[in-house]
């Protein structure tokens, strides 16, 4: 049965040549699909992903035409870089996108509410309240201003900046390391000052509660604390969520340059 096979595609060459090139884009989507933001949701099937990542192959195939793997190129080496590749390129995109769950994280720590955790269904994993919350906003966001188109346009540039039988790239010539650096060190930078209304608030709620304790200590002061920063910080954030939103989705469109 074999032996037909390689048969069939030494008669075929143009079949050959495109199934070579098939396992090759597909191991790249699969590895961006990996980390790629939306994409890369835990709680979308295995097959769903599969499925997806096969007929975006096939797509991708039709309109790259690609010629045949050079004899000197081995085929697996081919698909373990585009594996690496992928998923360096869907890492970037999920920087972007982790600016606004780093804001959720740390208006949750400010909120006293650290101690209560939850299954993310959608990450496998335990995240604060606040954070899901971002998470899911950050996703309509990102959807919104076009994030997933970016997506498939990054996808399609990384042929033109990796071909698809090249073992090699100029990381520093094609991917401007200064910027990416600036990239990744924002996700803190941005993430505090998305997060800067609550933590002014809260840093004037604990001036209050502490000029209460000094002028009457029989207040109890640690469990007014549990009762008013989650409370105040909870509406501080529904009455910025629109300035929130705008400040998230110029994020994103700042940072649409970088695909």
């Amino acid at each position: 049965m074999i032996e037909k096979y390689l048969t069939l595609l030494q008669e075929i060459p143009e079949f050959n040549n495109n199934v070579q090139a098939g396992l090759i884009i597909f191991s790249r989507f699969l590895g961006f699909v990996k980390y790629a933001p939306v994409l890369n949701r835990k709680d979308i099937p295995a097959m769903v992903k599969t499925s997806f990542a096969f007929i975006m192959t096939v797509c991708f195939v039709i309109i790259l035409q690609p010629d045949k793997l050079p004899e000197e190129s081995s085929l697996f080496l081919a698909i373990l870089l585009n594996i690496m590749f992928g998923a360096f390129i869907g890492y970037l995109a999920q920087a972007i996108f982790s600016v606004a769950i780093a804001a959720g994280d740390i208006i949750n720590m400010q909120m006293g509410l650290s101690s209560a955790m939850m299954f993310d269904q959608s990450a496998k994993e335990q995240s604060s309240l606040v954070g899901r919350l971002f998470r899911f906003f950050a996703t309509i966001i990102f959807i919104h201003v076009g994030g997933v188109y970016w997506l498939f346009l990054a996808f399609d540039r990384t042929f033109e900046i990796f071909p698809l039988y090249s073992t090699s790239f100029m990381l520093y010539e094609e991917f401007h390391i200064d910027y990416l650096i600036k990239l990744t060190g924002s996700i803190l930078t941005v993430g505090l000052q998305i997060a800067s209304p609550i933590l002014l608030t809260t840093l004037c709620q604990d001036v209050v509660l502490g000029t209460i304790s000094k002028t009457a200590p029989q207040v109890n002061v640690f469990q007014l604390s549990f009762i008013f920063k989650p409370a105040v910080g909870a509406f501080v954030v529904l009455f910025t969520i629109k300035t929130l939103a705008n400040v998230i989705a110029d994020y994103y469109i700042y940072y649409q340059k970088v695909f």
